[in-house]
């Protein structure tokens, strides 16, 4: 920061000066002034260098977007129900299965004797019943002893089914139709009774669960088409439909679930993949928008800085001197750049598609609005337009000097 020195000492310094050397002294203070100002230099100055666009008329698409992971809508654990060592494994990772079918098999000895066994005893209960039939329509077999035989032949009837179910255990089947995702057994393993075996995953179809916003609930319907972008596969995009919506809303977030559907005969998306869901509700034709980077959003309102143009100030022409002493004009004047002023208005913004936005009220087909620079201005904040060509200003003949 400058510093000065007081009245009087200044004074004091300037008297001790010969008279040359205050010359001097004035000339130099005269030449650092600047000397007298141009016409439009403090307004070239102050304006604010900003971009704008135009608003036209454009095709605008009304998306939600979200991000959800892909989960398998059938996802089996397929357990052993029975005790015993593995024999054979028909099924490997990656193999696709069907509901039924058979993927491994277990020592079915213990549970082959105990079938036969099974079966021997049901065959003394049930002549033993036949016997006691027949008395009893004879009137010599007591009730009791009928009752007895009855009670034991349903009895032997139930452990051979259940013998025969253990002996269907040892052939370890496929609960649902998919694709072994992962084995967890090896040949020769002894197996206990509920260890796990394979994983099975059904790949078709897959899902995906979005937790939207409650004020969006009138906006996304089961039915309507999404699509999905995955990020591990450069972004690709795969086709989906709204499978089914929540009927409440989680009182603790504030969202419901918007379960969507997809399916993929390639087998590219993977049960775990994570993917961005766009899902486009409504479009307009004939919309007139705006980029995103012109709205400003401030205490509750959208606004953007439409440009208009500034009043006209007269540009003075460059005057130099002839030999004879006659002022004349110079013959080619300085282009003069167009300046306009920001006018904040009030918009009314509807559907927001990617880096545009409708405007529905406010502005008018063809006005320009400030895209960069918006911070820096206000209501009727002087800009200039850093794309405008610059306006030549004609050059104007001086008349002689009196």
């Amino acid at each position: 920061m400058p510093q000065y020195l007081p009245a009087k000492p200044l004074q004091r310094a300037l008297g001790r000066l010969c008279p040359m050397s205050l010359i001097a002294v004035v000339t130099l203070l005269s030449a650092c002034s600047g000397g007298e100002k141009v016409p439009g230099e403090e307004t070239a100055a102050a304006a604010i260098p900003v971009e704008v666009a135009a608003a036209s008329h454009q095709s605008v698409t009304a998306n939600y977007s979200g991000t959800a992971t892909l989960e398998a809508v059938g996802d089996a654990q397929v357990v052993a129900k029975t005790t015993g060592i593995v024999l054979k494994i028909l099924v490997e990772e990656g193999m696709q299965v069907r509901k039924g079918q058979v993927l491994a098999m277990l020592d079915d000895d213990a549970t082959r004797n105990k079938l036969a066994q099974a079966s021997a005893t049901l065959k003394k209960a049930q002549a033993a019943f036949d016997k006691s039939e027949k008395g009893i329509n004879l009137k010599i077999t007591p009730r009791a002893d009928y009752d007895r035989d009855m009670y034991d032949l349903e009895t032997q009837r139930a452990v051979l089914a259940g013998a025969a179910l253990d002996l269907s255990y040892t052939r370890v089947v496929a609960p649902i139709s998919g694709v072994i995702a992962k084995r967890s057994i090896k040949l020769g393993n002894l197996v206990q009774t509920n260890q796990n075996l394979f994983q099975i995953v059904d790949l078709d179809p897959l899902q995906a669960v979005l937790n939207v916003p409650e004020r969006d609930l009138d906006t996304l319907k089961a039915g309507q088409r999404v699509q999905m972008r995955i990020d591990a596969l450069s972004n690709k995009s795969f086709d989906g439909t709204i499978a089914r919506i929540a009927p409440i809303v989680d009182a603790a977030s504030g969202t419901f679930r918007a379960t969507c559907e997809f399916r993929d005969s390639t087998r590219t998306l993977k049960p775990g993949m994570f993917g961005r869901i766009e899902v486009a509700y409504d479009q307009r034709h004939d919309a007139l928008v705006v980029p995103r980077t012109a709205i400003v959003e401030e205490d509750g309102e959208s606004s953007v800085f439409v440009i208009e143009p500034s009043p006209p100030k007269p540009a003075a022409p460059v005057v130099g001197k002839g030999k004879s002493g006659e002022a004349v004009a110079a013959e080619h004047a300085k282009p003069a750049t167009p300046t306009f002023i920001a006018k904040r208005r009030i918009v009314k913004t509807g559907y927001a598609e990617g880096d545009r936005v409708e405007i529905r009220d406010g502005v008018q087909d063809g006005e320009r609005v400030i895209t960069i620079g918006r911070n820096a201005v206000r209501d009727g904040t002087e800009v200039q337009v850093l794309d405008d060509q610059p306006v030549i200003v004609p050059a104007a003949v001086a008349g002689p000097a009196k």
